[in-house]
Protein backbone atom coordinates (compact mmCIF):
# COMPACT_ATOMS: atom_id res chain seq x y z
CA UNK A 1 0.00 0.00 0.00
CA UNK A 2 3.00 2.46 1.10
CA UNK A 3 4.62 1.81 -2.41
CA UNK A 4 1.56 2.25 -4.55
CA UNK A 5 0.88 5.33 -2.17
CA UNK A 6 4.52 6.72 -3.11
CA UNK A 7 4.38 5.82 -6.75
CA UNK A 8 1.17 7.50 -7.56
CA UNK A 9 2.33 10.54 -5.57
CA UNK A 10 5.14 10.98 -6.94
CA UNK A 11 4.39 10.68 -10.56
CA UNK A 12 1.60 13.23 -10.47
CA UNK A 13 4.19 15.83 -8.15
CA UNK A 14 6.84 15.38 -10.79
CA UNK A 15 4.87 15.89 -14.02
CA UNK A 16 3.52 19.14 -12.22
CA UNK A 17 6.77 20.73 -11.39
CA UNK A 18 7.96 19.71 -14.91
CA UNK A 19 4.46 21.72 -16.40
CA UNK A 20 4.69 24.39 -14.05
CA UNK A 21 8.33 25.20 -14.48
CA UNK A 22 7.98 25.11 -18.04
CA UNK A 23 4.69 27.78 -18.22
CA UNK A 24 5.81 30.12 -15.30
CA UNK A 25 8.90 30.53 -17.80
CA UNK A 26 7.05 30.67 -20.86
CA UNK A 27 4.65 33.11 -18.88
CA UNK A 28 7.32 35.17 -17.51
CA UNK A 29 8.85 36.07 -21.26
CA UNK A 30 5.86 36.63 -22.71
CA UNK A 31 4.40 38.07 -19.94
CA UNK A 32 6.91 40.86 -19.32
CA UNK A 33 7.49 41.66 -23.26
CA UNK A 34 3.97 42.50 -23.25
CA UNK A 35 4.33 44.09 -20.38
CA UNK A 36 7.03 46.48 -21.48
CA UNK A 37 5.68 47.06 -24.75
CA UNK A 38 2.17 48.11 -23.57
CA UNK A 39 3.52 49.93 -20.76
CA UNK A 40 6.10 51.92 -22.88
CA UNK A 41 3.91 52.77 -25.78
CA UNK A 42 0.61 54.19 -27.00
CA UNK A 43 -1.17 52.99 -29.60
CA UNK A 44 -4.43 52.53 -31.15
CA UNK A 45 -6.75 49.58 -29.58
CA UNK A 46 -3.66 49.66 -26.43
CA UNK A 47 -6.80 49.14 -23.82
CA UNK A 48 -8.52 46.45 -25.60
CA UNK A 49 -5.58 44.35 -26.20
CA UNK A 50 -4.85 44.80 -22.85
CA UNK A 51 -8.68 43.56 -21.72
CA UNK A 52 -7.50 40.12 -24.05
CA UNK A 53 -4.14 39.82 -22.72
CA UNK A 54 -6.05 39.93 -18.75
CA UNK A 55 -8.57 37.71 -20.28
CA UNK A 56 -7.74 34.35 -19.24
CA UNK A 57 -7.72 35.79 -15.34
CA UNK A 58 -10.94 35.96 -15.15
CA UNK A 59 -12.81 33.71 -17.20
CA UNK A 60 -13.14 30.12 -16.65
CA UNK A 61 -10.71 27.63 -17.34
CA UNK A 62 -12.96 25.52 -18.93
CA UNK A 63 -14.03 28.05 -21.51
CA UNK A 64 -10.12 28.74 -21.97
CA UNK A 65 -9.80 24.95 -22.30
CA UNK A 66 -12.36 25.11 -24.80
CA UNK A 67 -10.84 28.32 -26.92
CA UNK A 68 -7.11 26.01 -27.04
CA UNK A 69 -9.13 23.03 -28.54
CA UNK A 70 -10.61 25.35 -31.50
CA UNK A 71 -6.96 26.76 -31.96
CA UNK A 72 -4.91 23.55 -30.87
CA UNK A 73 -7.13 20.81 -31.36
CA UNK A 74 -6.38 18.15 -34.93
CA UNK A 75 -9.01 19.78 -36.54
CA UNK A 76 -8.46 23.49 -34.98
CA UNK A 77 -7.04 26.61 -37.08
CA UNK A 78 -3.14 26.01 -35.95
CA UNK A 79 -3.48 22.20 -34.38
CA UNK A 80 -4.51 21.20 -38.12
CA UNK A 81 -1.81 22.48 -39.78
CA UNK A 82 0.60 21.53 -37.09
CA UNK A 83 -0.34 17.90 -37.58
CA UNK A 84 -0.28 17.54 -41.20
CA UNK A 85 3.11 19.47 -41.77
CA UNK A 86 4.90 19.15 -38.88
CA UNK A 87 3.56 15.88 -37.13
CA UNK A 88 3.08 17.58 -34.34
CA UNK A 89 0.57 16.92 -31.64
CA UNK A 90 -0.31 18.75 -28.59
CA UNK A 91 -3.39 17.14 -27.22
CA UNK A 92 -3.43 14.75 -24.67
CA UNK A 93 0.14 15.68 -24.24
CA UNK A 94 1.97 16.79 -21.37
CA UNK A 95 3.03 20.35 -23.89
CA UNK A 96 -0.46 20.50 -24.09
CA UNK A 97 -0.68 20.83 -20.53
CA UNK A 98 2.39 24.01 -20.30
CA UNK A 99 0.28 25.21 -22.98
CA UNK A 100 -3.16 25.43 -21.11
CA UNK A 101 -0.95 26.20 -17.89
CA UNK A 102 1.19 28.88 -19.81
CA UNK A 103 -2.27 30.82 -20.71
CA UNK A 104 -3.79 30.40 -17.32
CA UNK A 105 -1.05 32.12 -15.73
CA UNK A 106 0.01 34.35 -17.94
CA UNK A 107 -2.00 37.27 -16.95
CA UNK A 108 -0.44 37.10 -13.53
CA UNK A 109 2.93 37.90 -14.81
CA UNK A 110 1.80 40.27 -17.47
CA UNK A 111 -0.43 42.61 -14.69
CA UNK A 112 2.20 42.99 -11.91
CA UNK A 113 4.80 43.41 -14.77
CA UNK A 114 3.15 46.31 -16.23
CA UNK A 115 2.68 47.41 -12.53
CA UNK A 116 6.08 47.59 -11.84
CA UNK A 117 7.33 49.01 -15.40
CA UNK A 118 5.10 51.87 -14.96
CA UNK A 119 6.12 52.74 -11.57
CA UNK A 120 10.05 52.81 -13.16
CA UNK A 121 10.82 57.09 -13.42
CA UNK A 122 10.85 57.93 -16.98
CA UNK A 123 13.97 59.93 -16.03
CA UNK A 124 16.33 56.89 -15.44
CA UNK A 125 15.91 55.56 -18.91
CA UNK A 126 15.63 58.92 -19.99
CA UNK A 127 19.07 59.59 -18.65
CA UNK A 128 20.57 56.14 -19.65
CA UNK A 129 19.89 57.04 -23.61
CA UNK A 130 21.57 60.14 -22.89
CA UNK A 131 24.76 58.13 -22.35
CA UNK A 132 24.26 56.22 -25.02
CA UNK A 133 22.52 53.50 -24.31
CA UNK A 134 19.71 51.29 -26.74
CA UNK A 135 16.74 50.59 -25.60
CA UNK A 136 17.71 46.87 -25.37
CA UNK A 137 20.44 48.41 -22.49
CA UNK A 138 18.19 50.29 -20.83
CA UNK A 139 15.62 47.61 -20.47
CA UNK A 140 18.04 45.31 -19.54
CA UNK A 141 20.30 47.56 -17.24
CA UNK A 142 17.24 49.85 -16.04
CA UNK A 143 13.80 49.27 -16.29
CA UNK A 144 14.02 45.00 -15.64
CA UNK A 145 16.42 45.99 -12.18
CA UNK A 146 14.19 49.18 -10.79
CA UNK A 147 11.20 46.54 -11.67
CA UNK A 148 11.76 43.43 -10.81
CA UNK A 149 10.56 42.93 -7.62
CA UNK A 150 7.05 43.53 -8.73
CA UNK A 151 7.79 40.83 -11.70
CA UNK A 152 8.92 37.89 -9.31
CA UNK A 153 6.01 38.03 -7.34
CA UNK A 154 3.98 37.85 -10.38
CA UNK A 155 5.98 35.03 -11.57
CA UNK A 156 5.77 33.15 -8.02
CA UNK A 157 1.95 33.85 -8.20
CA UNK A 158 1.99 32.78 -11.84
CA UNK A 159 3.67 29.17 -10.76
CA UNK A 160 1.27 28.95 -8.03
CA UNK A 161 -1.68 29.28 -10.37
CA UNK A 162 -0.06 26.89 -12.85
CA UNK A 163 0.49 24.09 -10.20
CA UNK A 164 -3.08 24.57 -9.29
CA UNK A 165 -4.87 24.91 -13.13
CA UNK A 166 -7.12 22.00 -13.71
CA UNK A 167 -10.21 23.02 -16.59
CA UNK A 168 -7.73 24.02 -19.30
CA UNK A 169 -5.91 21.26 -18.75
CA UNK A 170 -8.50 18.56 -17.90
CA UNK A 171 -10.20 19.75 -21.73
CA UNK A 172 -6.33 19.75 -23.26
CA UNK A 173 -4.59 16.97 -22.41
CA UNK A 174 -7.06 14.76 -20.59
CA UNK A 175 -6.31 12.79 -17.53
CA UNK A 176 -3.75 9.94 -18.44
CA UNK A 177 -2.00 8.96 -15.15
CA UNK A 178 1.99 9.39 -15.87
CA UNK A 179 1.61 11.15 -18.98
CA UNK A 180 -1.10 14.09 -18.15
CA UNK A 181 -2.37 13.71 -14.63
CA UNK A 182 -1.20 16.38 -12.56
CA UNK A 183 -1.41 17.28 -8.76
CA UNK A 184 -5.13 18.75 -9.67
CA UNK A 185 -5.98 16.01 -12.32
CA UNK A 186 -4.62 13.63 -9.28
CA UNK A 187 -6.76 14.75 -6.59
CA UNK A 188 -9.93 14.64 -8.52
CA UNK A 189 -9.53 11.18 -9.79
CA UNK A 190 -8.31 9.41 -6.18
CA UNK A 191 -12.00 11.58 -4.44
CA UNK A 192 -13.48 9.76 -7.50
CA UNK A 193 -11.82 6.52 -6.67
CA UNK A 194 -12.90 6.43 -3.00
CA UNK A 195 -8.79 6.97 -2.32
CA UNK A 196 -9.14 9.49 0.54
CA UNK A 197 -5.37 8.33 2.04
CA UNK A 198 -3.70 9.30 -1.40
CA UNK A 199 -6.01 12.22 -1.52
CA UNK A 200 -5.16 13.75 1.31
CA UNK A 201 -1.64 13.66 0.61
CA UNK A 202 -2.17 15.61 -2.38
CA UNK A 203 -3.97 18.16 -0.78
CA UNK A 204 -1.23 18.75 1.30
CA UNK A 205 1.25 18.99 -1.01
CA UNK A 206 -0.57 21.53 -3.25
CA UNK A 207 -1.36 23.40 0.33
CA UNK A 208 2.17 23.40 1.45
CA UNK A 209 3.51 24.84 -1.55
CA UNK A 210 1.25 27.52 -1.99
CA UNK A 211 1.43 29.14 1.01
CA UNK A 212 4.69 28.86 0.69
CA UNK A 213 4.46 30.82 -2.21
CA UNK A 214 2.71 33.16 -1.00
CA UNK A 215 4.68 33.72 1.88
CA UNK A 216 7.47 34.67 -0.77
CA UNK A 217 5.60 36.57 -2.55
CA UNK A 218 4.43 38.69 0.53
CA UNK A 219 8.34 39.12 1.18
CA UNK A 220 8.98 40.29 -2.59
CA UNK A 221 6.62 43.58 -2.03
CA UNK A 222 6.85 44.36 1.28
CA UNK A 223 8.52 47.39 1.53
CA UNK A 224 12.61 47.45 2.72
Amino acid sequence: MNLLLEANFLQPLLLTLRVAGLATLAALVCGVAAAYVLARWRFPGRDALDAVLTLPLVMPPTVLGYYLLVLIGRRGVFGQWLNEHLGISLMFTWQGAVLAATVVSFPLVFKSARAALEGVGANYENAARTLGAGELEVFLRVSLPLALRGILAGTMLAFARAMGEFGATLMVAGNLPGRTQTLSLAVYSAVQAGQDSLANWLVLVISVVCVAILVLTSKCVAPK
